[in-house]
Order: C-alpha cells, then sequence, then structure tokens
C-alpha cells in the first residue's frame, strides 16, 4: 500500500482556515436564529445547541488518530488541537448561557444545582477538566510538560464520557441522541482498548 505524504505546509494552511470557518458557523447559525425570533425559548435553544456541538467536537477530536490509523493522511493529526479549542469554546458558551441567562450570576442557585442535579456537576467537572486542557494545548506547554503533557491531555477522555453523562441524565424522554454520542464515544475508546491490548500482546510475544 502507498504511504500518504502529508499535504505540503500551504495546504494545509488552507484546511485549517477552512476548518475555523466552518466550526463557526454553527455559533452564528444559533445567534442569527435567536436574533431572528425563531427559537421558542432563545436561552433553551441556545443551551441545547452549543451543547451539542461541544459533544460533536469532542468525537471529533478523538476521532483523528483512529483515522490517522485506519489510513487518513498524517497531517490530519495537526487539525486535533483546533478541533478540541473549539469543543472548549462552545463548552464555554455554554456555561456562560447557563450562568448569565439561566441563573443571572445567582452563586447559591449555580451550587444547588452542582451539589442536588447529577447532570450539572458531570457538566461543570468536565469544564473543569477541559480548561488545563485548552491552556496547556500550545507548543510553548507541550515542551514545558514533556512526557507530562501527554499524560495531562489523556483527560480528554474522561471529559468526553462526563459530556455523554452530562447530556443523557439531561434527556428525560428522548434518548436518541445521548445513545448516539454514547455509541460513537464507545467504538472510539474501544478502538483505542483493542490496539493497546494488542500491541502489550506483540511486545510479550518478542
Amino acid at each position: 500500500m502507498e504511504r500518504r505524504l502529508p499535504p505540503p505546509q500551504p495546504a494545509l494552511s488552507r484546511i485549517k482556515a477552512l476548518l475555523f470557518v466552518l466550526a463557526l458557523i454553527p455559533f452564528v447559525r444559533t445567534i442569527l436564529i435567536v436574533l431572528s425570533g425563531d427559537a421558542i425559548d432563545p436561552v433553551a435553544f441556545m443551551t441545547h445547541a452549543t451543547g451539542d456541538w461541544i459533544l460533536i467536537f469532542l468525537m471529533l477530536t478523538l476521532a483523528v488518530t483512529p483515522l490517522r490509523r485506519l489510513g487518513f493522511p498524517s497531517a490530519i493529526v495537526r487539525l486535533r488541537r483546533m478541533l478540541g479549542l473549539f469543543a472548549f469554546f462552545y463548552a464555554t458558551l455554554h456555561f456562560s448561557i447557563y450562568l448569565v441567562l439561566d441563573k443571572f450570576f445567582d452563586p447559591v442557585a449555580i451550587a444547588h444545582d452542582v451539589v442536588k442535579r447529577p447532570f450539572i456537576t458531570v457538566g461543570f467537572t468536565a469544564l473543569v477538566m477541559m480548561t488545563p486542557l485548552a491552556i496547556t494545548s500550545t507548543d510553548g506547554w507541550m515542551r514545558r510538560l514533556k512526557r507530562n503533557w501527554g499524560r495531562l491531555h489523556r483527560a480528554i477522555y474522561a471529559v468526553a464520557i462526563f459530556g455523554v453523562l452530562h447530556y443523557w441524565w439531561l434527556v428525560k424522554r428522548d434518548l436518541r441522541q445521548p445513545i448516539l454520542f454514547a455509541a460513537i464515544l464507545a467504538v472510539l475508546l474501544g478502538l483505542r482498548l483493542f490496539w493497546s491490548f494488542r500491541q502489550r500482546y506483540q511486545v510479550r510475544q518478542t
């Protein structure tokens, strides 16, 4: 099988620019729908829309490594950082909508939600865990942390699990979307476990 070479830098830059624009479209679309008055409950609409895109970008981020191992060009890895940062971007919007438009900066109400409502607890935990990942996503932090950088960024797996749980526990009736996200996550994590066990087996055999 012929090895696929990574695209030249100008091509990669264009791909990143296109990805950046595409990743902002859901944000712009959400704002336009709210401003047009088409959303019956604007706060709920924005909350649900941003929540969906958090999970979509988390799944895309986790899909990069399996896609590369399944034959996609290795340059796809260079898109993972942007995908992860957009997951954090939508998570920040999601929490800001909850903080400002839903709870009106009421610390007592927020603390009550975090303690008493499990889906809020796991969602808030996921956001807290995402924050150091976003901060340390730069090349500079990668050089400073060295091997610890990889260990830290494995927290993305827990973030994704908590994100799916947050959605699952939030939805009370129609579970089709949470189940779909859970199935995608199970496949992505299952592939990683399979490859890890296979590598350990091959090492033991040598």
